[in-house]
């Protein structure tokens, strides 16, 4: 839908701008998972071949001897980067399905490296856009009547092509201007096919004993193939726009498109149409006597609106589905991906704010816990200390100061080596804040998100009972109901510990640091042992053969030896590294 907003060097009722240069040369490419009847052995090939190669390329990157000229962090950095393009480039390569799942990965920096997500970032739907003939059979289809029946004019030329579906402007018999958004054909066939496959991996990287510590890859497949099939279906996202055009009807700076739901089913969906100029066609704004910095902040409180009072959220306000009217009025499209907050969440929220408030790490970290964001695991003690350390180094600005994506990149890169797994709307939130922060500031330089968001924050801070002003007595007072809480907690608590004694549940872990030290070296000179039996063997049957006259088998048996001995002396250099650290 973003489609509809007009380009900067247009007035607003003017011809709608065609499809971009990048969908005309994708047009011209020729995809094979674009085709009717593809194969799908191909497609496993395909999608197998992306991914053993990907596996190849990470287990490569740890390999010091790979680099050459000799290893430093700089070219493992400079190789990171070029594969994390590698991938965006395949992921448009492999279409649709791939192409959101990447797009669904960007915002998970908690999982992923940064040149990753940032790459990921900048994937778009450049794909090619099908033949008329084909939106007319579906829309015959899932209708009952033809394309001339419905329409009294249907533009046969998309106003734009995106790997689910594309776009078309029409005129309805009544004289209403509307835009058809058709799905494009053999989409849910393709995202079985893939799902199947993706599961596979899915399973295979939560078993990986590296890549799948503290990584919940079964759920976020689950959550993949949920946000998936919700954007597959047209009826869903035609009650989404429905339910946020009755959040904002008593909001006339806010506009949202009408759904025609006799015009709409599961792979067709028909819209008002309602142009405007793109937020990031500033030129264009200007021109129009548009006040940018009041765009800037509606932007803002409109999302706060969403997400803090409604429960029911935009999840992708990305400039292209984001215009503004004549008027001024803010013009939101495309409701495919949206998300919802419920009640719980919204008080663990809040839990999660007055740790904050008042640097608490415990706080935190319990709401964390609560709200999912955080795998409970048997010793939190690293995971607090990094939370308390960001409480004490980061957040000593005041709070309208603060920077979006300065908090949420701190957030993800201590999720990063600990066993976070934020939950997909919580990434959704922090992608969503961080967009509208870079909207706001391109729009409006002197444009502060922070700013905007610290009345709303403080409102419903206060609604929960939360008071900045705490006094001295206060405080003693909530330390005090804290510790008498505690107290009147503790028999239970010893009941409960007894209890497991007395069943043998209660498991003591002792780890002695020196003890594993001394099992570690032993282990390595077992191992080291191994390898020299394996060298003389090797070196005995190289000399044997020599003396027989067996040239090739005798060079095979050296070319063992010499892995051997290669493999004994790594050894050794690792068990002196082990003893110096």
């Amino acid at each position: 839908m973003s489609a509809l907003s007009e380009k900067s060097n247009q007035p607003i009722n003017a011809k709608v701008t065609r499809i971009s240069s990048s969908s005309l040369e994708a047009g011209k490419k020729a995809y094979r998972w674009n085709r009717e009847n593809y194969s799908r052995n191909r497609r496993r090939f395909d999608i197998w071949f992306f991914v053993l190669t990907l596996l190849f390329k990470l287990w490569l990157e740890g390999k010091k001897w790979s680099y050459i000229g000799g290893y430093t962090e700089e070219k493992k950095k400079a190789r990171r980067q070029a594969r994390a393009v590698w991938i965006r480039e395949s992921l448009l390569e492999l279409g649709p399905t791939f192409i959101k799942v990447g797009q669904l990965f960007s915002t998970r920096a908690d999982i992923f490296p940064s040149e990753y997500v940032e790459e990921l970032s900048k994937l778009q739907d450049r794909v090619p856009a099908f033949d008329y003939e084909q939106v007319a059979a579906i829309v015959k289809e899932d209708l009952g009547k033809s394309v001339e029946q419905l329409f009294a004019s249907f533009d046969p030329t998309p106003l734009a092509a995106a790997s689910l579906g594309q776009v078309h402007k029409a005129q309805l018999h009544s004289g209403e201007t509307v835009v058809v958004k058709v799905q494009r054909p053999g989409l849910k066939k393709l995202f079985t096919i893939d799902l199947a496959i993706l599961k596979w991996i899915a399973r295979y990287f939560q078993n990986h004993p590296r890549w799948g510590k503290g990584r919940d890859w079964i759920g976020i497949y689950d959550e993949c193939c949920r946000i998936l099939w919700e954007e597959a279906d047209y009826l869903n996202e035609g009650r989404n726009a429905d339910t946020f055009r009755r959040n904002f009807q008593t909001y006339e700076r806010v506009r949202v498109p009408r759904v025609y739901w006799r015009y709409t089913s599961l792979r067709v969906l028909t819209l008002e149409f309602v142009p405007g100029i793109k937020v990031s066609h500033h030129e264009a704004l200007d021109a129009a006597g548009v006040d940018r910095s009041i765009i800037a902040r509606l932007g803002a409180e409109t999302y706060l609106q969403q997400l803090l009072y409604d429960g029911f959220f935009h999840a992708d306000p990305h400039p292209g589905n984001l215009a503004v009217s004549p008027e001024g009025q803010l013009i939101f499209y495309d409701f495919g991906m949206m998300g919802r907050i419920q009640g719980n969440v919204k008080d663990n929220l809040m839990e999660t704010l007055f740790g904050i408030a008042e640097k608490s790490g415990d706080r935190v970290l319990n709401s964390l816990v609560k709200l999912g964001a955080l795998a409970p695991v048997e010793d939190t003690s690293a995971v607090r200390r990094s939370i308390q350390y960001m409480l004490d180094n980061f957040m000593d600005e005041p709070f309208e100061e603060q920077s979006v994506a300065e908090i949420s990149d701190d957030l993800y890169e201590i999720a990063y080596n600990n066993p976070f797994r934020f939950p997909a709307t919580f990434t959704f939130v922090m992608r969503a804040f961080s967009t509208l922060e870079g909207v706001g500031k391109t729009l409006d330089p002197e444009f502060n998100f922070m700013a905007v968001a610290q009345p709303y924050a403080m409102e419903l801070m206060n609604s929960n009972g939360y008071d900045n002003n705490k006094t001295l007595f206060d405080e003693i007072g909530r330390q005090a109901a804290s510790m008498s809480s505690t107290a009147l907690g503790l028999p239970r608590r010893l009941e409960e510990t007894i209890d497991k004694l007395e069943k043998g549940d209660l498991r003591l872990r002792v780890r002695s640091i020196e003890s594993d030290r001394i099992l570690r070296r032993m282990s390595g000179i077992q191992l080291g042992t191994n390898y020299s039996l394996l060298i003389a063997a090797f070196t005995i049957s190289a000399t044997i053969l020599v003396v027989n006259e067996l040239i090739t088998l005798a060079v095979i048996m050296a070319l063992a030896a010499s892995a051997s001995a290669f493999a004994w002396i790594r050894l050794l250099k690792r068990l002196d590294r082990w003893d110096r650290m």
